[in-house]
């Protein structure tokens, strides 16, 4: 990869949360186990509920799993496609978060969650996958094709409807973003180069994340010969 661990901490910055945007409406703990109820509820009993990881919940699971396999999801494809001003962003720097967006197909993995206590695994999963209204990943279950045949499963989508949705943004832009922007939780870049390794430790070969991964680095090293092109900075007298 060219976006080595090392180019990635150019990036980081230690950073305090900004706390809640303010102006926004959040999820609170009726909303969670109400829509926690609903999803469980077109879950047949007895059967096995299985989780379509794309990106974070890859390298990053929120909640434990007895086993995985390779699916693939063919209608959406993962996309730097929702601004945030807080986790991997700031108000004054806003970043980039990727969701599974229209158009394309997308090759991950299928995570099994223990029969155990089903509810309160799918309640934790939901509230570190959305927290604002109307939320920026909509959960929903899907078919996800597998080698043991169709698996259904949930997975998050874009809300194109939700505000902080940007688009079809330039891959150029969407480097530019990440290769800066940084948040309490820590970079666009160390978000990108954790997916593309572990996808690539899977097995996964994601031709527009490993460009967009090469772009990010090539923008870091620009800003680095920069700076020191620049040299030191002196103090005025």
């Amino acid at each position: 990869m060219d976006l080595t661990p090392e180019l990635v901490a150019r990036v980081h910055r230690d950073l305090a949360d900004e706390g809640p945007v303010p102006g926004l409406d959040y999820h609170d703990d009726a909303d969670y186990a109400a829509i926690t109820a609903s999803m469980l509820a077109e879950h047949p009993p007895r059967t096995p509920c299985w989780l379509f990881a794309y990106g974070s919940l890859i390298w990053k699971p929120e909640i434990p799993h007895v086993d995985e396999m390779r699916g693939l999801v063919r209608g959406y494809h993962r996309a730097f496609c929702f601004r945030v001003q807080r986790f991997r962003g700031t108000r004054a720097e806003p970043g980039l978060m990727m969701a599974l967006d229209r158009g394309g197909g997308c090759g991950d993995m299928l995570y099994r969650l223990p029969d155990d206590d089903l509810q309160a695994q799918v309640d934790k999963l939901f509230r570190r996958e959305f927290t604002v209204k109307p939320p920026n990943c909509r959960p929903r279950w899907i078919t996800v094709a597998a080698p043991s045949g169709p698996v259904r499963a949930i997975a998050f989508f874009m809300n194109r409807a939700a505000p902080s949705y940007a688009g079809k943004l330039p891959v150029e832009e969407v480097a530019d973003i990440l290769s800066r922007a940084c948040g309490h939780w820590g970079s666009g870049a160390e978000y990108l180069h954790n997916t593309v390794s572990h996808l690539e430790a899977k097995g996964i070969h994601d031709r527009h994340l490993w460009h967009l991964q090469q772009l990010v680095a090539a923008r870091i090293k620009e800003r680095q010969m920069d700076e020191g092109r620049a040299g030191p900075k002196v103090s005025a007298p």
